[in-house]
């Protein structure tokens, strides 16, 4: 296997029956903010859904990001660490960034609201896979500057579900 930098993706699905505290504050948050958002989108109140509001106006797509933002006390309360994705020794994988996508929604009735947030890390180091696990490090280990990291700073990450990478440069040896 090539050495490489990738930004790993982890996509989280949400709706409103689930009852954990972070789900519950993601969708009644994210509905509150539709509901309110969308009005610019269905002034004559033709729509219901978000898909029909995206069909009439494209605009309405700006939503996804709008959403985002009453959703982001959530988020920071996980510290950076993507909620159900952990290394082979259970520590949890780091993210910098994320983004909220309106999977869909209905303004009448909010049991139809579901969303996804996806997550995405900073750069890290692919140095090999073995089957169904990738091992990884934080940081671009290629470089000269890192000449004296250790073993203990890579992990095992096995591939899931939802899983993905948003990014990815071979790195020449």
């Amino acid at each position: 296997m090539q050495n490489a930098l990738v930004v790993i993706s982890f996509r989280q699905i949400l709706d409103a029956s689930m009852q954990d505290w972070f789900a519950k504050g993601i969708i009644n948050s994210s509905y509150e903010e539709f509901l309110l958002k969308s009005q610019a989108y269905n002034q004559e109140k033709k729509f219901t859904t978000f898909r029909e509001m995206v069909i009439a106006d494209g605009r309405a797509n700006s939503l996804h990001y709008k959403c985002g933002f009453p959703v982001m006390p959530y988020v920071d309360l996980l510290k950076n660490e993507i909620p159900g994705l952990k290394d082979n020794t259970d520590q949890p994988i780091k993210f910098k960034l994320h983004q909220l996508h309106i999977i869909d929604s209905d303004i009448t009735n909010k049991v139809l609201h579901k969303v996804s947030v996806t997550y995405y890390s900073d750069t890290i180091s692919l140095l090999s896979s073995f089957g169904e696990f990738l091992l990884l490090a934080y940081g671009n280990k290629f470089t000269g500057e890192n000449e004296s990291a250790k073993l203990e700073d890579t992990f095992l990450l096995k591939i899931v579900p939802q899983l993905s990478f948003s990014s990815f440069q071979l790195v020449s040896e």
